[in-house]
């Protein structure tokens, strides 16, 4: 058996030997919280004695709790752990294995996955004579969800002697669904914590068997616990009072889906650890890192170290267009390998999944192996290959397989006996599916599919003089694909089709010289989309930063670090301040998943998604100059722009809030005190109305573009806001 206290700092041991009472450890990144956590189960059962089924120790994955067992194993006795070092959810299973006899139900329940509840909900739509479709199965669930999270459900429909009327199944979607649930004691994930929780409340000597039997309690990644998880962790752990948390609020990347960080910062704790020592990063990394978090105010005060060497400074790169971004990352990655780095040791992570475009042609074009990790590459995305198909068959109608593709996306209830009628047509005369639809329409009474028909012709007609971008916006709003996305309230799949439409605007100007046509695109963008790429050879790996949690590389580029992009424009909207403090959150994890080097890159120009122009994030300029070497020229211009756009957001979110950068950037205070900044929409008294494209170097003057079409540079003294009274 391994040692217990081998490899351990003095913080590790202070939180592996403190075993009594509430304990509190806050562990940054890489500051090695797991091994803090299996030495402690260890130190419990191998030095005080403990029965491991007096010991529960959760965490929030599968994969977290099988690696904590295989640590925990190699320093125990065999078979000194059990089931107990488990997820929350895996937790819940076994109570109710236990004691949910008490409701009536057998212990041999089933419980659904996300496919059972898929099909649970479309039999109960189906009953209720609801419109189905993946759109509307989703929200129905939705809807099950935040109801359930009420409680009232249990004792109406799923206790003992509930009844359902016929009538109620038909008129209630809860009634239609926990009843078709009922007919085999099945549970969901919502019902595994709802019912566990019903039993502690409501049978005292369930909750006090539980709490005598749970002499020890820990958990782990407790800022990502909702409120309902609390409930739960803080009842059980109400006999005995040995309560052992861990977790790092700068690390809570989970609000916007129920997680609590507040609940870990207001922890009442009856011993606070720290654990500050990081053993993945440089110094200059955690620098970096130390900087940027030290903006936000819901967080546990520290500053995390490392014994390491120096290391590589950091590098922040500036590009003047999104090209030149990433034509410098292609070629430091060469360079990385030219000096013997493997590929998967380098990873590119970014805020959103449409960011990958653009890294993703370019590594094509430089033949660079890459891998998403945990998601699709950007032409293999579903709204991609739509868009793209009907693009394909615009130019093709004897294309079957762009046809088959789109003839129902967005639906137009075509079904399978429409699309076999349609092929026997098409393979008697001897022509494709399209044409065959054009002939035989009469035939159908189908009119999405007379639809259809409208679209592609008058796309055809459109593609003989119009540009290419102005085709797809065309045939997105034509078809009602990018209505029917909008309809799901999908953003990311929007931002994608934005992506795919910049993509051909930079394909188009990039060829002003030379006729582009429909054709000539989709032979090039064959190129990448093609599927002969996945290779077993190492790969460099692309993922969003939330993909990254948890996962560290030798060298980490962070791309896309535009003000709006990262930090995300539309989370700062709806969620205000605490909104800036997760994105902020979002890049301390972004930086602390480096071990060796640290690339930061932006670059200017237009981004669709966000309808700005780019300036650099407000996280860069978060960090101190000396901390950073930055390559490319950045205007002075740029960081007012980055100034004068936080004032704008930070005024719907905190006007009260004080813009504070490293002081490098503190000389032309004037672009803070003006009343006047970009974008603002001004009077003359003369001009009449207009709108302020740029500023002087000390604001006293302003160009702007007026109502008229006039563009004039007019001095401060003569313009006012327009919403400010004469």
């Amino acid at each position: 058996m391994e040692d217990i206290f081998e490899g351990l700092n003095s913080r590790q041991k202070e939180a592996v030997t403190s075993t009594e009472g509430r304990i509190r450890v806050v562990a940054g990144a890489g500051t090695g919280k797991t091994k803090a956590l299996t030495h402690r189960y260890a130190y419990i059962v191998n030095v005080l004695g403990i029965d491991p089924a007096n010991i529960l120790c959760l965490t929030f994955t599968n994969k977290a709790a099988a690696e904590m067992r295989s640590r925990i194993a190699g320093m125990v006795h065999s078979g000194d752990y059990n089931d107990f070092v488990c997820t929350i959810h895996g937790f819940c299973v076994k109570f109710l294995r236990k004691e949910i006899y008490r409701l009536g139900f057998p212990k041999s329940f089933t419980v659904l996955d996300e496919e059972d509840c898929k099909a649970i909900a479309k039999e109960a739509m189906d009953e209720m004579g609801l419109k189905r479709t993946e759109k509307t199965v989703k929200m129905f669930l939705e809807e099950i969800g935040a109801s359930k999270a009420l409680q009232g459900y249990i004792g109406t429909y799923m206790l003992p002697g509930a009844k359902v009327s016929d009538n109620q199944r038909k008129t209630s979607k809860m009634a239609a669904y926990v009843s078709r649930q009922m007919k085999n004691y099945a549970l969901d994930f919502d019902d595994l914590l709802n019912l566990t929780r019903y039993i502690l409340d409501r049978f005292p000597e369930a909750l006090a068997w539980w709490q005598e039997a749970l002499n020890y309690i820990m958990v782990d990644e407790a800022q990502d616990c909702n409120t309902d998880d609390w409930d739960l962790i803080e009842r059980l752990a109400g006999g005995h009072r040995n309560l052992f948390i861990v977790g790092d609020p700068d690390q809570a990347i989970y609000e916007w889906r129920g997680a609590r960080p507040d609940l870990f910062v207001n922890f009442g704790s009856d011993k606070d650890i720290i654990l500050d020592e990081n053993y993945r990063s440089t110094p200059k990394i955690l620098d970096v890192a130390n900087c940027v978090i030290s903006n936000n105010r819901n967080r546990i005060p520290k500053d995390l170290f490392t014994r390491k060497e120096e290391g590589k400074p950091v590098i922040h790169f500036h590009g003047k267009s999104e090209t030149e971004e990433t034509d410098w990352i292609i070629s430091q990655i060469r360079t990385l390998r030219e000096r013997g780095v493997k590929l998967n040791d380098i990873a590119i992570l970014y805020r959103s999944t449409y960011l990958s475009r653009a890294l993703e042609q370019a590594l094509l074009n430089a033949k660079i192996d890459y891998t998403i990790w945990g998601g699709t590459r950007f032409f293999e995305r579903r709204e991609i290959k739509d868009a793209l198909s009907y693009l394909r068959l615009i130019n093709n109608q004897d294309d079957d397989i762009s046809f088959r593709r789109i003839i129902n996306v967005p639906s137009r209830k075509i079904g399978r006996k429409f699309m076999d009628s349609l092929e026997a047509a098409a393979e008697r005369d001897g022509i494709s599916l399209y044409s065959a639809l054009q002939i035989h329409i009469s035939e159908f009474d189908k009119p999405g599919a007379r639809a259809f028909i409208d679209v592609i012709e008058d796309g055809k007609q459109f593609a003989l003089g119009g540009s290419i971008s102005d085709l797809l916006n065309r045939v997105l709003e034509g078809s009602g694909l990018k209505k029917a996305i909008r309809e799901d309230q999908d953003e990311e799949r929007l931002e994608n089709l934005d992506e795919l439409l910049s993509s051909i605007k930079f394909y188009e100007r990039s060829r002003s010289e030379e006729e582009v046509t429909l054709s000539d695109y989709l032979q090039d963008i064959a190129l990448y989309t093609n599927d002969d790429h996945r290779k077993e050879a190492p790969t460099l790996k692309m993922m969003t930063i939330h993909q990254a949690k948890g996962l560290e590389f030798p060298f980490v580029f962070i791309t896309g670090l535009s003000e709006g992009i990262f930090p995300n424009l539309r989370t700062i909207r709806e969620w205000k301040k605490n909104g800036e403090e997760e994105e902020r959150r979002l890049m301390y994890v972004a930086i602390t998943r480096a071990e060796k080097a640290l690339f930061l890159t932006e670059s200017e120009g237009y981004n669709l998604s966000t309808k700005m122009n780019k300036y650099p994030s407000r996280f860069l300029a978060e960090i101190k100059r000396e901390m950073v070497v930055t390559e490319g020229f950045i205007p002075e211009e740029l960081w007012r722009g980055t100034k004068n756009l936080i004032h704008v957001i930070d005024e719907e979110t905190d006007p009260h809030r004080p813009i504070s950068f490293d002081d490098d950037f503190e000389e032309e205070r004037a672009a803070y005190e003006s009343p006047f900044h970009i974008g603002d929409t001004v009077l003359h008294p003369v001009f009449g109305e207009g709108v302020i494209l740029s500023a002087s170097k000390d604001y006293a003057s302003f160009t702007i573009e007026f109502s008229s079409g006039a563009t004039r540079t007019v001095r401060a003294p003569f313009l006012k806001l327009q919403d400010i009274p004469e």
